[in-house]
């Protein structure tokens, strides 16, 4: 052997006792060597020979499914040496922080993506995006989606989400935590995106023309513009009390609104507003004292609401309906009665009118101060005051257990929660 070969080979063991060896655990880099269904060789910087085999291909990433000699890879070492002192190698474990890192960077960068609806329960739907899955809640997806059921029904509302399985949705991540296995989806953040730039031609104050799409129990959806859709409270509907939405408004009607909200994407709308407030004339048609007839139309335990003319409705509160003290307000009137009621007063800009039936007769002897045990110490609301509908987003503690039902006070609202969770959306026709 000549001095210069041996130099060589001094020079290369030198540098092969740089060359840091990996451990169990640690993540590298290699190439791949050859590729088949149950195994794949993967050469590690020329100083090793790894291999990938049986359950360990599986890859959440999705990076490695088809794989061909050449391809440059990430694998987790399970073992330095196995029983043909190969390195032991995963992609399951590499491909699933790869997973996990690309959606925290989407949701991060609020990535516009696109997921498989592979499942659904009565709180939302499952979703497949590449290889790991997540949850849509109910509250999460668009006005077109929502199940719109009548009663909220839950057999119904879920017969409905499970008509979306196979179909594919345009979402943003909004929520992800690896530990928890958690990745919570939003249809309706992706469209605000996409809406973004509609919304900027409207503003507060303007008016539009639609066509009503729903009608719930808490308002009616109005579409108007280039797709875009808002909502009109039931306070918003008319100046006088309504019950049921349905009352007044039907789908398939072309109206008018104002708008007198833009929250992000969602848009609340007005009807009564381009409406003369009949309360302002009240004076002129009603005056403390006037003894005049009305048609009770409804009972509550405080009282009659009582219906004077078509736009203004009065309250009979229980203490204003007998001299003696009674338990309910069946006692002395009945819904759907029309009788005389003295008015005792009116505050226009509250939109309240109170009425009472013992004020028409003389106070006995032997009565007692008011027909309830108390009387409260502020004039109780005749009309329905304006309130505003309320979204409470939550989300499951795992993306892939099923949720339970949405919790919906007035306008769809987003609470979903893992597993049988005491929930309930109102859903809408």
């Amino acid at each position: 052997m000549t001095e210069e070969t041996t130099q060589e080979m001094d020079k290369l063991l030198d540098d092969n006792s740089q060359i840091a060896l990996p451990e169990v655990g640690d993540v590298i880099d290699g190439l791949v060597i050859s590729a088949a269904n149950s195994e794949i060789f993967i050469d590690i910087n020329g100083i090793a020979t790894g291999v990938v085999r049986g359950p360990e291909l599986v890859d959440e990433s999705g990076l490695y499914t088809h794989l061909a000699p050449g391809y440059a890879v990430s694998a987790t070492v399970l073992e330095l040496e196995n029983e043909i002192g190969q390195l032991e190698l995963s992609f399951r474990e590499a491909g699933h922080m790869k997973a996990w890192e690309e959606l925290v960077r989407a949701m991060k960068e609020k990535d516009v993506v696109e997921g498989t609806i592979i499942d659904a329960n009565k709180g939302g739907l499952i979703v497949r995006y590449g290889l790991v899955t997540g949850f849509l809640p109910v509250s999460q997806l668009t006005v077109e989606h929502y199940p719109r059921v009548e009663g909220a029904n839950r057999q119904k509302i879920l017969a409905r989400l499970q008509t979306y399985v196979d179909n594919v949705f345009t979402l943003r991540i909004i929520d992800v935590d690896e530990v928890e296995g958690k990745l919570i989806f939003s249809e309706k953040a992706a469209k605000e995106a996409e809406q973004s730039e509609v919304l900027s031609q409207y503003k507060v104050g303007q008016i539009v023309e639609g066509k009503v799409t729903g009608v719930v129990d808490f308002g009616a959806f109005v579409e108007f513009g280039d797709g875009l859709e808002g909502l009109v409270h039931i306070s918003e509907l008319a100046w006088q009390r309504i019950d049921n939405p349905k009352d007044v408004i039907s789908v398939n009607d072309d109206v008018k609104a104002q708008i007198i909200s833009i929250d992000g994407g969602k848009i609340s709308l007005s009807i009564r507003r381009l409406e003369e407030d009949p309360w302002a004339n009240v004076a002129k048609k009603y005056t403390v004292g006037d003894i005049v007839k009305g048609t009770v139309l409804k009972l509550n335990p405080f009282g009659a609401f009582v219906e004077l003319d078509k736009d203004i409705h009065g309250l009979a509160h229980i203490s204003e309906l007998s001299w003696k003290k009674i338990q309910s307000p069946e006692e002395v009137v009945k819904e759907g009665e029309e009788r005389k009621f003295k008015i005792v007063s009116i505050e226009p800009h509250n939109h309240r009118l109170g009425l009472s039936v013992k004020q028409m007769t003389e106070k006995p002897a032997d009565a007692s101060d008011g027909g309830s045990e108390e009387k409260p110490a502020t004039p109780v609301v005749a009309e329905a005051e304006v309130a505003p509908t309320v979204e409470a987003p939550a989300t499951p503690d795992t993306a892939t257990e099923v949720a339970a039902e949405e919790v919906k006070a007035e306008a769809p609202e987003e609470v979903a929660t893992p597993a049988e969770s005491a929930t309930e959306e109102k859903a809408v026709e």
